[in-house]
């Protein structure tokens, strides 16, 4: 298969999202045909996905878009990484609106469903243009197109809860764009580009101070949005009040955004960072005052969206420790934790309809009222609680054994706390189904029907996150190829911009006497070789 003759499928998960949102606007009032068009729109992209995990197998995937050639125009890239990201996030979000498409929203939670559907699929965009985009100022405006979404999808109904959690997200959303939008400043002012191909090349011959800078900033703008400590207080308080399907994929989505960018900046703009010390540091008390709050809580969305805190620090953990083992270790925890964390949020919106209530002082006994649903919540805890031979165990122990090779005091103070951590998920979760599943219920409680759809996509995930386990082999694998692929920067660089400077587009500079010329390759500088890559990280 030539990549060339298919790299227009890149765009595929950008724009289908957006038709089918102005089809189903158009369709405001049909409920039926607008899901029949979201389902059909995120089908669509969900294949396309699959395609482009196959085309990155043979490297980076690269579409100019407009057929303005990098770093003029807008470039879209699929490596490995983002690949498997988009294939995730995609089958999550499909299986989360199949969740909300007869959950009766409309009359149980008092949703405006005409906008719903729309907004979900530009949510979607918003995520995939985020995922495959070539340059920061386009990272940004995927970041804004799923943020608009978010707000939208976070205030729906109007409640007097809905309202002052979204005020809250809007606030801190808003602060994060602008400190981004600072950093964008600050490195068009130093390097005259925002390509992150280009970046690449021209970010190592700025001064170091300025460098650090430009770091930093972009370190914080994404932790905001990744909810890392102590930029994570505004999620526990904002997540819980929206809708179950609307809270699942925030907490599977969002945050992992935040963690992919943070992936790829490091990576690729400051490969030799000397901030890793510090990524360990916010990860180990990520992890530890994450898990603290998880487990002072009797509500299971506020307990869930607090583990969603915790186990944001093993993926920054993952991504401090800076060796290719480390990186393998948290793309594997990425992608296991969007399908796992995505799950026990649905099963928490199961549990809200069949008991009344989140609040795990007034559940109980779901046990004997549906013990399918006990199993659909315990296997997603147990898997997140780390317990072997499930998907939360490879990774961790990946994990470990990348701090093991680091071999750091540091790197050992992180083993120590990502133990502790996850057994401090396990009593959380294992206490919450206690309280919810096994404890005999004050009253008795008739079991509501629930739409084979609510059930249906909620045990697909835990499928999914049990496949996960059963494909660790080759999914491992993929994933350690995935880091040796971000370690090595030429390859990414080589597909955007074939000659160092430009992309494979039809764009053209223009030259002294006013007339259009491609450039050379001889007139730009060579890349980095293998064996420079190869240097200490």
């Amino acid at each position: 298969m030539n990549a060339a003759d298919w790299e227009w499928v890149l765009g595929i998960p950008v724009l289908v999202p957006f038709v089918g949102a102005a089809l189903t606007l158009l369709l405001a009032g049909r409920h039926t045909a607008q899901r029949i068009v979201s389902f059909a729109a995120l089908g669509i992209v969900l294949l396309d996905a699959a395609l482009i995990v196959r085309l990155s197998l043979d490297g980076p995937v690269t579409l100019d878009v407009g057929g303005w050639s990098a770093p003029v125009g807008i470039t879209l890239v699929a490596d490995r990484l983002s690949a498997l990201m988009l294939l995730v996030s995609v089958f999550v979000t499909l299986c989360v609106l199949v969740y909300s498409a007869t959950q009766d929203l409309g009359e149980t939670m008092k949703l405006p469903l005409a906008v719903y559907q729309p907004t979900f699929l530009v949510l979607s965009a918003g995520v995939s243009n985020a995922f495959l985009t070539g340059d920061l100022f386009n990272l940004y405006v995927g970041f804004e197109i799923l943020l608009v979404a978010s707000f939208v999808l976070i205030t729906l109904g109007g409640t007097r809860d809905r309202m002052r959690s979204g005020a809250v997200y809007v606030v801190v959303s808003l602060v994060s764009s602008v400190v981004f939008l600072v950093a964008l400043a600050a490195v068009y002012a130093a390097t005259g580009t925002v390509n992150m191909a280009q970046l690449a090349i021209r970010l190592p011959q700025i001064d170091p101070g300025a460098a650090h800078v430009i770091q930093v900033l972009l370190l914080v703008a994404f932790g905001v949005k990744a909810a890392v400590f102590p930029l994570s207080a505004w999620l526990p308080d904002s997540y819980p009040t929206a809708p179950a399907p609307v809270t699942a994929v925030f907490a599977g989505l969002l945050t992992k955004v935040g963690i992919y960018a943070i992936i790829r900046t490091q990576t690729l703009l400051f490969p030799d960072s000397e901030l890793n010390g510090a990524l360990l540091l916010v990860g180990l008390a990520t992890m530890v005052v994450g898990i603290l709050g998880a487990v002072a809580q009797n509500d299971i969305k506020r307990l869930l969206s607090f583990t969603l805190v915790s186990h944001i620090g093993f993926m920054l953990w993952g991504v401090g420790i800076g060796s290719d083992a480390g990186l393998a270790a948290a793309i594997f925890y990425t992608a296991h934790h969007i399908i796992v964390q995505t799950a026990l949020f649905l099963v928490s919106g199961l549990m809200e309809r069949v008991g009344g209530s989140t609040s795990l002082v007034k559940l109980g006994g779901l046990l004997r009222t549906w013990p399918l649903l006990a199993a659909l919540y315990l296997i997603p805890a147990l898997n997140l609680g780390g317990v072997p031979p499930l998907s939360g165990f490879v990774a961790k122990t990946g994990l470990i054994r990348a701090s093991a090779l680091a071999g750091g005091a540091l790197d050992w103070t992180l083993v120590a706390g990502g133990l502790v951590t996850s057994l401090l998920t396990l009593y959380a979760l294992l206490r919450a189904w206690n309280m919810a599943f096994w404890q005999p219920s004050s009253e008795h409680v008739d079991r509501p029907r629930v739409p084979a759809t609510m059930t249906g996509s909620t045990a697909a995930l835990v499928a999914a996150s049990l496949a996960l386990t059963v494909f660790a082999g080759p999914i491992y694998r993929y994933a350690d190829e995935a880091s040796r692929e971000l370690s090595g920067l030429s390859a990414y660089v080589l597909a955007v911009l074939p000659d160092a400077e430009r992309g494979t587009g039809e764009s053209h500079t223009e030259t002294e006497d006013g007339a259009s010329a491609m450039p050379t390759p001889e007139a730009v500088a060579p890349l980095p070789t293998p064996t420079q890559e190869a240097g200490p990280r």
